[in-house]
């Protein structure tokens, strides 16, 4: 699709400076520009490419000040970084939007669709389930009994939805990720055995929700798993039963989280990062990466290490740990020193 610098300009609430006529149809990095080629400058220390870039148009800060002639046509907006992302997105949701069914698909009578919904071949969508306005689902995918999937949400391929959960609008869920399977819930029998403890309940997840690929999000025990709005999950996470995630927390890459954990809102949790369970994490926590969190966090801690500790003090505490060797060796020397003065 072709869009003027004035369309571009307007969807941004910006300024166009130059040919507001001007058509582009891709976008590109600056240095890497082409006619019909839409760019952005945000990190001065590109801004040489400004002057010399063949792109069409280019997106710029309202304080940006060309200290030389631009052959592009420029937009000025209040953050180039973020107006070219929201085009980014724009652009991707254009490339991506589908509706329609393709063939050998699954849909029981029960279940209801609105309108403008995709679903590609070889998915299943089981009894009772209801499926938003605008929500794509690709191949492959297996969407439980009673599931609800808000509006404008995408499902990937291969994703494994388990009965009654509840997902919100403008969610991505990607490849091969399975929600709603059991907990890990059994009770231990007096000859080492063990017997399931039943797990009924759901999961609950909000708004504006991206969850990464091969990611298991398990059901409760009781009542509900919740992922609250604005949340995302990297790829190969673990959110076991009970848990509760609060809104815009970001977690890394191969993190666990046991059993009815509570994680507060705007939290960043690194790569590999262990929670025991049965904890609560407060607001604005910063747990860095492989820490290992055995422990209740007030807001606003930042923890490291494993057990993990405060970490200012695990850096500081960092600097013996790669000594101690050297350390014991002086005690030891110095242990000798003494024994030999006494017999002395």
């Amino acid at each position: 699709m072709e869009f003027s610098a004035a369309e571009i300009a307007s969807f941004l609430e910006g300024k166009v400076v130059g040919d507001p006529q001007v058509k582009v149809n891709t976008l590109s990095k600056i240095e890497e520009g082409k006619p019909g080629s839409i760019s952005f400058l945000a990190n001065l220390k590109y801004e040489t490419f400004i002057y010399e870039t063949k792109a069409s148009v280019v997106i710029v800060s309202n304080d940006f000040i060309p200290k030389a002639k631009v052959n592009a046509t420029l937009v000025y907006v209040e953050d180039a970084y973020r107006s070219f992302i929201k085009l980014l997105n724009y652009a991707n949701h254009l490339r991506g939007k589908r509706t329609g069914i393709e063939e050998n698909v699954h849909i029981d009578a029960t279940a209801k669709l609105g309108e403008d919904v995709y679903i590609s071949s070889y998915c299943y969508i089981d009894r009772d389930a209801v499926i938003g306005n605008s929500v794509m689902i690709y191949s492959n995918s297996h969407i439980g009994q009673n599931v609800k999937i808000g509006e404008g949400t995408i499902i990937h391929s291969g994703v494994r939805i388990y009965p009654d959960t509840i997902i919100g609008e403008n969610c991505i869920i990607h490849a091969n990720t399975v929600i709603g399977a059991d907990g890990f819930g059994y009770t231990p029998n007096t000859d080492g055995s063990h017997d399931k403890v039943p797990q009924i309940g759901n999961v609950i997840i909000g708004d504006d929700v991206e969850i990464g690929s091969s990611c298991t999000i398990d059901r409760a025990t009781l009542g509900s798993t919740r992922i609250h709005s604005g949340v995302k999950l990297d790829n190969q996470i673990q959110i076991a039963h009970n848990v509760e995630i609060h809104e815009n927390t970001v977690i890394a890459s191969q993190t666990g989280i046991a059993g009815s954990t509570k994680i507060g809102k705007n939290c960043v949790v690194g790569g590999q990062v262990g929670i025991i369970g049965h904890l609560k994490i407060g607001d604005f926590v910063q747990i860095q990466a492989q820490s290992g969190v055995n422990n209740n966090l007030p807001d606003g801690s930042r923890v490291y290490g494993s057990p993990s500790m405060n970490a200012s003090d695990f850096r500081k505490s960092y600097v013996y740990f790669r000594n101690f060797p050297g350390i014991i060796k002086r005690l030891e020397d110095l242990e000798k020193e003494i024994k030999q003065t006494i017999k002395e």
